[in-house]
């Protein structure tokens, strides 16, 4: 059996789309899984889509998120070149050996003709007007230097049938398909055109893409029976959705990997939702490292049914990522979303925060009463559960205070047990004492963290200034 191959080959549109992302991860887990190839190739075909950069955020992105590929642009290997501009020779010979097979035809049609070639609902369908030209004429028009398109000839009658490992046999009835252009007037080709001749010429044994392909296989297929080379194994993958209705769309602002990088998501937890729309392992796991994914990836666990894409489950896989890394990893990654806090001790903020935050763009809000603080009513300090009002804060605060001054060995150890004393020598709860202390320190009724953590990060001066102000306020 051959070496299993398969590959991710997207077009340099800007940005990397979390469907195109999933494309690459499936096509990626299954060769690793059966020992393959996985091969990234540059479809730039379409000048009009190119946007510059745009090859440097697919190659970013797929290594960003550990799908290192075997052969591709940047890498090298035995069958490039792997951005298709740069086979350009390579299609135009492919398609005159074609139209020598019956499988194409040069057609010189204006536009204008081609405008007015439509049916009663306003459709256009190419009408093989030129499939009649004799091989005289058609070399007296390119010797004149008449521009041309080459197109694929499709059979008008008859049925095409495939099979596909996810939606089993697929069935397509050519008369519903129509004669595409396979080379453009440029020179180019189309996608339609250098998907099949790339496939074959670079050993792809495995195709992977969305299932808006299903429909237009059989154009592929009629080209590789026309060769007479070996059609590729299909597995086409259902959709995403944003909701019941609509797809994940860059429209909506909710398809691009990089606008969830900078959000605060890491590319391991994206990695590991992505691999979850569409797909379930047969052991039900959530949370996996993509060595786990490549050992548990099985096409029976691919659904037919598109796929919701649920940012608040993605959200949490994220916060799993988050309080799975040690102190100094999270310090790390979440530095970019720590600013206004370089004067505080960023080893104890991220105990206090990592496992209380699902992304790291959280951090801004959740660490707000650090940078400033906030003003409050003190009907706040009333909780009917912890028993408090601001009375009892008028009562404790001072005496709060008092002992903040005298502690020598400022920390949150030695603050706790002295406080504890405190709200037992005044015949309170502890509870009491350091909900009203939180209260006053931070004008919150939630924060991460206790009173003496809050007041062990903010400092002893910053402590006994907030503590004096929530005083005065009463």
């Amino acid at each position: 059996m051959a070496k299993v191959r398969t590959r991710f080959a997207p077009s340099p549109t800007g940005f990397m789309h979390l469907g195109g992302l999933r494309t690459a991860l499936y096509a990626y887990l299954y060769a690793k899984h059966n020992g393959g190839d996985f091969v990234l190739r540059i479809e730039d075909t379409d000048k009009e889509r190119f946007v510059e950069g745009a090859m440097e955020v697919i190659y970013s992105s797929l290594k960003g998120t550990g799908l290192n590929y075997d052969e591709g642009p940047d890498v090298g290997g035995n069958y490039g070149p792997y951005i298709q501009s740069d086979r350009k020779p390579i299609y135009l010979e492919y398609a005159k050996k074609l139209i020598e097979l019956g499988g194409a035809y040069y057609c010189f049609c204006s536009k204008e003709r081609l405008e007015s070639l439509t049916d009663e609902n306003g459709n256009r369908k190419y009408d093989k007007h030129c499939l009649k030209l004799s091989k005289e004429e058609v070399e007296k028009r390119i010797n004149s230097g008449e521009s041309y398109v080459i197109r694929q000839n499709i059979p008008l009658e008859g049925k095409s049938s495939y099979e596909d490992l996810i939606y089993g046999t697929i069935e397509v009835d050519y008369s519903d398909l129509e004669d595409n252009i396979l080379i453009k007037s440029d020179g180019m080709p189309t996608y339609n055109f250098a998907n099949v001749i790339d496939d074959h010429l670079m050993g792809i044994t495995h195709v992977i893409r969305g299932t808006e392909y299903l429909s237009s296989t059989p154009k592929y297929n009629l080209m590789y029976d026309a060769f007479g080379w070996e059609r590729p194994v299909y597995i086409h993958l259902p959709t995403i959705m944003k909701d019941a209705t609509r797809k994940l769309s860059k429209r909506y602002g909710d398809a691009n990997f990089d606008d969830f990088i900078g959000k605060g998501y890491v590319p391991e937890a994206i990695l590991n939702y992505v691999a979850l729309l569409g797909w379930c392992p047969k052991n039900g796991a959530e949370k996996m490292t993509l060595s786990e994914m490549i050992e548990l990836f099985d096409l029976t666990g691919i659904s037919k049914s598109p796929s919701i894409f649920d940012e608040v489950k993605c959200k949490w896989l994220n916060g799993e990522y988050l309080k799975a890394m040690t102190d100094e990893e999270f310090i790390e990654i979440a530095k970019p979303f720590m600013t206004g806090l370089e004067n505080f001790n960023t080893q104890k903020i991220a105990k206090l925060i990592k496992s209380r935050i699902e992304i790291l763009s959280d951090i801004e809000n959740i660490t707000l009463f650090l940078k400033e603080h906030l003003s409050f009513d003190n009907a706040i300090y009333e909780n009917k559960k912890q028993k408090t009002d601001a009375s009892l804060a008028k009562v404790l605060l001072p005496k709060i205070y008092n002992k903040v001054e005298e502690i020598k060995d400022f920390n949150n150890d030695t603050l706790f047990s002295e406080l504890s004393l405190v709200a037992e020598s005044e015949g309170v709860k502890a509870r009491q004492l350091f909900y009203v202390m939180r209260i006053a320190l931070t004008g919150l009724e939630v924060t991460p963290g206790g009173a003496t953590e809050v007041a062990d990060i903010l400092g002893k001066e910053e402590t006994l200034k907030r503590l004096q102000t929530a005083i005065s306020n009463l």
